[in-house]
């Protein structure tokens, strides 16, 4: 046999085709969570060491990866969500899940269709992470998870502190069809703002979210350097204000 022929697939080669696929049907959907897995899976593999390796050199960091808590497991555990105390960032998890159905779990079986063993690997964990923490970040953002707008504006952040370039793409897209849709570029600010403050925040996937959640938000917002989205405060009233209308025009 040729040595081409043995040659295992790299782990991290990215599958542009598939990415490209998923894109065109969550533009079609953008409810279609399936599809983003599809497309991070397909472009988002060589980030996973990267930000392994970085936690490796953070403070605190090689603790956590000892430890290796599974946080789709831990967020989904009620006893656990119901402990915060109210005014911390835990409690605002809580009104999160409460207020949009979402869960944990949820995300991870979305994430995982066939039902794939869970992959014990240090770099498998890492990307684990990386989707376990979106909601958390929703809430630190002040992103909303129910519109277009905010998943948006936060994938945008999400590929500012992760790299991954499948969060990229995904910006990308949702912010060309917004200039190509309505003309204006209200929505394309707001996912740009999105990219600057995941620039400008303290590295999340750092933190040890045992001690986040129950730090106070507004504190936990100042001290990872999470400042306002005005850009995002626009688009919202602006979107708003053109589905206003739209409602007068077919009433």
């Amino acid at each position: 046999m040729t040595a081409a022929a043995d040659a295992k697939p790299h782990p991290y080669k990215r599958d542009l085709p598939a990415a490209f696929r998923a894109m065109r049907a969550l533009l079609r959907d953008p409810n279609d969570t399936a599809q983003v897995f599809v497309i991070m899976q397909s472009l988002n593999g060589p980030s996973a060491p990267i930000n392994f390796d970085r936690l490796m050199r953070a403070e605190g960091g090689p603790k956590q990866a000892y430890r290796r808590v599974e946080l789709a497991e831990r967020f989904s555990d009620p006893a656990y969500i119901a402990g915060f105390a109210p005014g911390t960032v835990g409690a605002a998890y809580r009104v999160f899940l409460e207020q949009t159905g979402y869960s944990a779990a949820g995300l991870a079986d979305v994430s995982n269709p066939e039902g794939r063993p869970l992959v014990e690997h240090p770099h498998a964990w890492m990307a684990r992470r990386i989707r376990d923490v979106h909601d958390i970040w929703h809430v630190l953002t002040g992103y909303q998870a129910d519109e277009p707008l905010g998943e948006a504006a936060l994938v945008a952040f999400s590929y500012a502190q992760t790299r991954g370039l499948g969060w990229a793409f995904i910006a990308g897209a949702a912010a060309l069809k917004s200039l190509r849709v309505s003309r204006s570029t209200t929505f394309a600010r707001a996912v740009l703002e999105g990219w600057r403050r995941g620039r400008r925040a303290a590295w999340l996937l750092g933190e040890d979210y045992d001690v986040l959640l129950n730090e106070p938000l507004e504190a936990a917002r100042a001290r990872l350097s999470i400042g306002t989205a005005p850009a995002y405060a626009k688009a919202q009233e602006r979107l708003a204000a053109l589905d206003s209308t739209d409602d007068t025009a077919t009433a």
